[in-house]
Order: structure tokens, then sequence, then C-alpha cells
């Protein structure tokens, strides 16, 4: 399942890049994401609060950066509570100068489902495109909101 939401923040692309590029700032907006521990640029891991109240961890790696631009990290699920649902996820945060001013922000996600996940498309795809809002109004609330 591939998804791609975008927006237009009204600041400038090294701003947002030194948050989207930091995992230590995904608390602040990414949806769900309680804590980040053992962060290096590297690998991370998060810790997000399940439905029940219960703390959930997941493993990143960092697999491609282009500086100021592009960034890609995956979520090592094998071994994880998510290895039931996955058998990979992978997201792309791209940042660009917007015509109108401001960054043009882009994020994808690339997730292969695995067992249960591969016969409810509808609902994985609607879980997805709920993080993908979720991250964008993050980042809309810490810039100030899309520029018009």
């Amino acid at each position: 399942m591939f998804l791609r939401r975008e927006t237009v923040l009204a600041t400038r692309p090294d701003e947002v890049w030194r948050v989207v590029s930091d995992p230590e700032q995904l608390p602040r907006w990414w949806p769900g994401v309680s804590r980040v521990e053992e962060a290096t640029p590297e690998a991370w891991t998060t810790v997000l609060g399940s439905p029940r109240g219960k703390a959930v961890r997941a493993d990143f790696t960092r697999v491609e950066f282009t500086e100021g631009e592009r960034l890609i990290w995956r979520q090592e699920v094998a071994g994880s509570p998510f290895e039931r649902i996955l058998a990979s996820s992978l997201t792309t945060i791209s940042l660009s100068p917007a015509d109108s001013g401001g960054t043009q922000v882009a994020i994808e996600l690339d997730n292969r489902p695995r067992g249960w996940a591969r016969f409810a498309p509808l609902q994985f795809r609607a879980a997805g495109s709920r993080q993908l809002r979720g991250a964008l109004d993050g980042l809309e609330t810490l810039f100030g909101g899309p520029r018009p």
C-alpha cells in the first residue's frame, strides 16, 4: 500500500528540515509518539501509546538521507508486535521550496501488509491516511499552519 500526502508550510525548508531529520523531535509532530529512546541519526526507538493505554515500542533505521531534501526510514518489523500485520514499512519525507514561499512537504508511506491486514485493505489504507494526516497536522501546528 502506497500513500502520499503533502502540504505547504509557512516557513523555510531549513527550519522544517531541522525538525523532521531529528528523531528526538518526533513526539512534537508524529502522531502517537510519546517519546523517543536510544536515538542516533541512523536508528531510534519510538514509544507509542496503544488504544488500551499500553506502551508499544517501534524500532526505526534511517536508510536514505539527502541533506535538506529527503529522508527515508524503515520500521524494523521482525520480532516486533507489528510483525503480525506488516511485512515491511518505509516512510519518506521530502522537502522543497514552495513556489508561493515556504516549504512543500510530502510524506509517503510504503507499507506491505502481512497476515489479516492483507484482507482488510480499506482499514489498512484508512489507518495509513490517518497517520499521514496526523503527521502533516503536527507539522502545521509547529510551523504556523499551511501557507495560503
